[in-house]
């Protein structure tokens, strides 16, 4: 087990917290207003299914992020799930569109917000005490 003098356990808490309010209002907006999501984020609302797994999945990160306040290590693999996910989607979908010159406007304000999570959670999560062997 890696030494917890290493592990920045503000960071993790903060990033936490910023996943619950994030996340979280982002969830429950795509699920219980898509319609001013649509008009404050510019996201087009075409795919109600799409949008609400899109939702309910920001939704249970935030819920999920809950008990890592409580238990920062035994949660971490859930801001590492993050990390995945949002360097994916910045690296199968948002560079790809910048170099074609299809990138639209509308994911800008998505996009700053995922890299903000990225370079939290590369800076909050212990990668040591992640991947330790058991």
């Amino acid at each position: 087990m890696s030494n917890h003098s290493e592990i920045r356990f503000k960071w993790l808490r903060g990033m936490y917290i910023y996943t619950i309010v994030g996340a979280g209002s982002f969830g429950l907006g795509m699920l219980f207003a898509p319609g001013l999501i649509s008009i404050i984020f510019g996201i087009p609302f075409k795919e109600p299914i799409v949008y609400g797994i899109a939702g309910s999945t920001f939704l249970a990160f935030a819920f999920v992020s809950i008990f890592g306040l409580y238990s920062p290590l035994k949660y971490v693999p859930v801001l590492f799930l993050q990390l995945c996910y949002k360097s994916a989607w910045f690296l199968f979908i948002v560079i790809p569109l910048i170099f074609t010159g299809q990138f639209p406007l509308y994911a800008l304000v998505p996009a700053i917000l995922f890299a903000t999570y990225i370079i939290g959670d590369i800076i909050a999560l212990p990668f040591k005490h992640l991947f330790a062997k058991n």
